[in-house]
């Protein structure tokens, strides 16, 4: 089984992911760990990266190819990313919700490396931004917009859900199956 978890910055489907595919026993990858492991690369930040991709497609062809890649040689794992339900079609596609100011808190208190913020506003506008870019290039690459609840088996709003209600929601749908 290959378990697909697609959401807005913030929701936590990094945090979900990982601890789902632990509690599974099955291996975890992240397309947001192909993208800042390209940045790294690159000496871009997350932004700077993300706007470069607007007019290079070769940062989401990496990223996407990296995706494909994996759904047709690998069983057995959870993958990670806004796009990822797309590239391993064959998926249980999972979607997370968050509404814009708990994304931004969450955000906010983490404070990745490259993505450092002064405040929670700054941490939503760079959602906002990010959302908008996204949304851009999606729809130029590949006429489509992930952010849509019909491309889901499930769709939850992680708001008001700590991680393990949320791992534990989707290890009960996936074991109807």
């Amino acid at each position: 089984m290959i378990i697909t978890i697609v959401g807005k910055a913030g929701s936590g489907k990094s945090v979900v992911a990982k601890r789902l595919a632990k509690k599974l026993k099955m291996k975890h990858y992240s397309s947001g760990d192909f993208f800042r492991e390209l940045a790294r690369k690159k000496k871009m930040g997350f932004i700077e990266l993300n706007k470069y991709a607007k007019t290079h497609a070769s940062v989401d062809k990496y990223v996407d190819n990296r995706q494909k890649r994996l759904g047709k040689e690998k069983d057995n794992f959870v993958m990670d990313g806004r796009t990822s339900a797309f590239f391993i079609p064959h998926s249980v596609k999972i979607f997370l919700d968050v509404s814009l100011d708990k994304g931004a808190g969450r955000i906010f208190k983490h404070k990745r490396k490259f993505e450092l913020y002064k405040s929670v506003n700054q941490a939503k506008k760079f959602i906002k931004k990010r959302i908008k870019l996204e949304k851009q290039r999606y729809r130029k690459y590949y006429k489509l917009d992930p952010y849509q609840r019909k491309h889901y088996d499930l769709y939850l709003n992680t708001s008001n859900l700590t991680i393990n209600q949320v791992v534990n929601k989707i290890i009960k749908f996936v074991k109807k199956l």
